[in-house]
């Protein structure tokens, strides 16, 4: 029983010493407590702040309509699922989603997932294994990754948006099955996959494409469609991702693709067959959502006209802003200590702007990921731009 006793005090003082660790290295993640809706004004740690923080694109978190759509199927459906999909908790606001989904992006079918992260693990461990390879880009975000690791295929990564290198892994490949999977727009770089090129390779090596959409679906393309709309592409041979809880304002994620790879998910996607689905009122109000994002062209012309004002008005010498035609608008400072201080400091002019550091990116470019929502104004941005000038040039001094 005493060994027993030091090996467990063993145990907490080892992760006492990583969690120092991450505090030295400047790694070491806090999370702050809101006391208001998401949108672009926040209260958080008991501090009022204009926020640059969240995904919420277009400004849909709290929008009057949704809340009383939800409220409203609430009251219908109650307030829980009480069952996995496949025995009674497939309940037809579920059922309406899915089918609203996969019209809307253009696809046949569409299965709707609680998470993003479970979707791409269920995916990907269901249409691939032993004997298939997946082929993934090096920023790819972690639940890809994982899902990659699951699914017991053999895992090869091509340097960032790298065609080339791409080619010539598929080429080598003698694997049964091929799988490309790629985030659609990268969460911390805000760039677009070389979606036509990844299908050019696709049809030359009789390989599929697994898209993750999460920062392009309600953003890119017509209506919002999302990325694949956005380079009018349509092919059985695309299977993409998206989630809900961004540009949609809600929660929960989708995959969508041709009907025998959604009727194969539902029987195989272990993330979904052996998991409690997300209330159905939050169904019925992503149906509404559906509908706000196909009829927001002006939300995004906004968005745009942010972006565009974000470019215009920033006079850095030293930190960079990436190239990016998203609201992900990272800003690339390099040293985690100095953009810690960097946030820390925009904290006490009263705008919140998170600092990423490794592991979420590589090392060397920690960054500030500027998130623009259709909920900014004009005079928010200039906020932002007028702080972050005046920063560098205090930095500096």
């Amino acid at each position: 029983m005493l060994q027993a006793l030091k090996q467990e005090l063993s145990l907490l003082a080892g992760l006492q010493r990583e969690l120092d660790k991450r505090k030295t290295d400047g790694l070491l993640r806090q999370r702050r407590l809101l006391d208001s809706p998401q949108a672009e004004h926040i209260v958080a740690n008991d501090q009022q702040f204009l926020s640059f923080c969240s995904n919420d694109y277009l400004g849909l978190a709290n929008h009057p309509k949704l809340i009383a759509t939800m409220q409203a199927a609430a009251g219908d459906s109650g307030v829980g699922s009480g069952a996995s999909n496949l025995i009674t908790g497939h309940h037809r606001y579920h059922d309406t989603l899915e089918k609203r989904l996969a019209k809307f992006v253009g696809m046949p079918a569409a299965l709707v997932f609680s998470t993003g992260y479970m979707a791409n693990i269920g995916v990907l461990g269901a249409l691939v294994g032993r004997g298939d390879a997946i082929f993934a880009d090096k920023l790819n975000h972690a639940c890809l990754n994982e899902g990659s690791y699951y699914s017991l295929a053999e895992f090869h990564r091509y340097p960032h948006n790298d065609v080339a290198t791409l080619e010539k892994l598929l080429n080598a490949s003698t694997a049964k099955h091929k799988l490309i999977a790629a985030d659609a727009v990268f969460s911390m770089d805000g760039d677009i996959a070389p979606i036509p090129e990844y299908l050019a390779l696709c049809q030359k090596y009789d390989a599929y494409l697994y898209l993750d959409d999460a920062h392009g679906f309600g953003v890119l393309g017509t209506h919002g469609a999302g990325s694949l709309s956005h380079f009018h592409i349509q092919s059985p041979r695309i299977i993409m991702m998206a989630t809900l809880g961004k540009a949609a304002g809600v929660a929960g994620a989708f995959v969508a693709g041709e009907q025998v790879v959604i009727d194969y998910l539902i029987q195989t996607a272990k993330s979904y067959v052996y998991s409690t689905p997300a209330p159905p009122a939050l169904s019925a109000t992503l149906t509404e959502s559906v509908n706000l994002i196909e009829q927001g062209d002006d939300l995004r012309a906004h968005l745009q006209d942010l972006i565009r004002t974000l470019k215009q008005h920033l006079q850095l010498t030293k930190w960079k802003l990436m190239p990016s035609i998203t609201a992900v608008q990272p800003l690339l400072v390099g040293n985690n200590h100095e953009v810690v201080s960097l946030s820390e400091h925009l904290q006490k002019c009263g705008i919140l702007v998170p600092a990423i550091r490794p592991p979420t990116v590589p090392v060397n470019t920690a960054r500030l990921r500027i998130s623009l929502s259709a909920a900014h104004t004009q005079s928010d941005v200039l906020k932002l731009a007028h702080a972050l000038n005046e920063a560098e040039r205090n930095m500096q001094s």
